[in-house]
């Protein structure tokens, strides 16, 4: 089953430095994401998204999915994003992953102005491991587990198949 996590750090820069290290521990199999992203919001309440991902080769993209589960988690619209088939299938997926009101409620109050975050969708991960890099950059961890429906649901959007014949890395 994999698990949503997001980590909220109380800077704007802190995200993007634990990316690194998610890529670094990906490398070395100790986390095996399958998509990573960064959201951060500057003092103005603007976010700000820097999505790290395998590329898709048919169907959606990872950059869409985060795109959209941003949209309905902060209430910000989608714009840019092409709309077609493939699109609708992840806005359907997105809206049926029944994330619970509290998990939403709390990562919008993670991400507040000035803030950052980094989101991944986790299939496996050494645990001991995987806290012990990652603490050194501190923060607060959320995390949801996804139904096996919903990531097969996601699969099928953005690879075309129920299953991923490969485990994403970030770049």
């Amino acid at each position: 089953m994999a698990e949503l996590i997001a980590i909220g750090y109380p800077d704007e820069k802190t995200a993007e430095e634990a990316a690194r290290e998610v890529t670094r521990l990906a490398d070395q199999l100790i986390i095996e994401p399958e998509a990573v992203a960064v959201i951060s919001r500057d003092a103005k309440g603007r976010f700000h998204v820097n999505t790290m991902h395998h590329e898709v080769a048919t169907g959606a993209t990872w950059g869409m999915f985060w795109g959209l589960l941003f949209g309905v988690l902060f209430f910000v619209p989608v714009l840019g994003l092409a709309v077609g088939a493939a699109l609708g299938a992840l806005m359907g997926v997105v809206t049926k992953l029944e994330l619970s009101d509290e998990f939403q409620r709390q990562v919008r109050d993670l991400l507040q102005p000035g803030t950052s975050a980094l989101f991944m969708i986790v299939e496996k991960m050494t645990t001991d491991k995987a806290l012990a890099a990652l603490s050194q950059f501190g923060g607060t961890v959320l995390k949801t587990s996804l139904s096996k429906e919903a990531e097969e649901e996601i699969q099928q959007a953005l690879h075309g198949s129920p299953q991923a014949a490969t485990v994403s890395t970030p770049r």
